[in-house]
């Protein structure tokens, strides 16, 4: 009896340090989201709900911008030198992402789509 005991002890523990190892690991997701004048490449991305997501940007073209209220996404700016955001969606929708940044005549166009899926 004591060596079962044992045994079911020490595959307790083994799960219990293991599975968060685990379930980190396989939690995140990375997506190269490129600003020119006027458009987002790609112009729409599909993240998981309540799964970490960073968004790796860079701007080929003129300075951008996004934020999400929505998303958790603060105001970033979008640069030629590459930033991250990252966000856990907590909702499941289709979010559209304008551009913050007057960046000229197509600005008002210039959107991402974001949809969350489960």
């Amino acid at each position: 009896m004591r060596n079962v005991v044992y045994a079911v002890m020490v595959s307790l523990l083994s799960v219990a340090f293991v599975l968060p190892i685990y379930a980190g690991a396989a939690t995140a997701t990375n997506i190269d989201v490129t600003a020119s004048n006027w458009k987002f490449t790609p112009g729409t991305i599909t993240v998981h709900l309540n799964q970490a997501t960073t968004l790796n940007l860079i701007s080929k073209e003129g300075v951008h911008g996004i934020s999400s209220s929505y998303l958790g996404i603060s105001n970033t700016i979008i640069m030629p030198k590459s930033t991250s955001v990252t966000f856990t969606p907590h909702k499941v929708g289709t979010y559209q992402l304008h551009c913050t940044m007057p960046c000229g005549p197509g600005h008002t166009d210039m959107v991402l789509i974001v949809k969350v899926v489960e």
